[in-house]
């Protein structure tokens, strides 16, 4: 059964040419070719402010230049995220994106008991890219900034199930490349 995908590629980097850009373009590929739908929104290539204020995210009009990521994210079945990991965490860049798009009118139906979550029934992965071992950050630092954005940020929204693909020592020959553009590729073609 095909899905309505929406890839997320969080590198802040509009250059590209890194693995987190192979990663996702070898996932795109695989999926349009098992027949989903797939959307792309390239963060790198966005133009938006940083909110400054409680009130600007929740009074403030989201910026004219990511309407369409918003419609993407409301069109789309399955989220999937890719990105580096930045002190612990993802770059402030992808961050600051859904801080602009998932306002409050996005995230919950106020008024309502309990809230409605407007993204429920929506599923992601996070395909995550790291310098160090992907073990040592999810069992000696319990992988904190992903949790964050789990259970702060996604699920709050309701979004779930959510996934990991946590990809360790990408700038070595020890990452195993060749099989993790494999695995992503499986994945696509799964719609997981």
């Amino acid at each position: 059964m095909s899905k309505r995908i929406l890839v997320i590629q969080g590198h802040p980097d509009p250059a590209g040419g890194h693995f987190c850009h192979a990663l996702a373009q070898a996932y795109l590929e695989a999926a349009r070719e098992a027949g989903h739908e797939v959307r792309i929104v390239d963060v790198a290539h966005l133009n938006f402010p940083l909110l400054h204020s409680r009130a600007e995210w929740e009074k403030g009009s989201l910026p004219v230049g990511l309407m369409g990521a918003r419609l993407d994210l409301l069109w789309a079945e399955h989220l999937v995220f890719f990105f580096p990991l930045w002190l612990g965490t993802l770059p402030a860049l992808l961050k600051g994106f859904l801080e602009q798009v998932l306002r409050p009118d996005l995230v919950i139906q106020a008024g309502l008991t309990p809230w409605r979550k407007v993204l429920g029934g929506r599923s992601a992965r996070l395909v995550v890219t790291m310098g160090m071992p992907a073990f040592w950050y999810r069992w000696v630092y319990f992988a904190h900034g992903l949790r964050g954005l789990e259970l702060n940020v996604l699920s709050f929204a309701g979004i779930r199930p959510i996934r990991e693909s946590l990809v360790g020592l990408v700038e070595s020959p020890r990452c195993g490349h060749a099989r993790w553009l494999a695995r992503m590729a499986k994945l696509g073609q799964a719609g997981r």
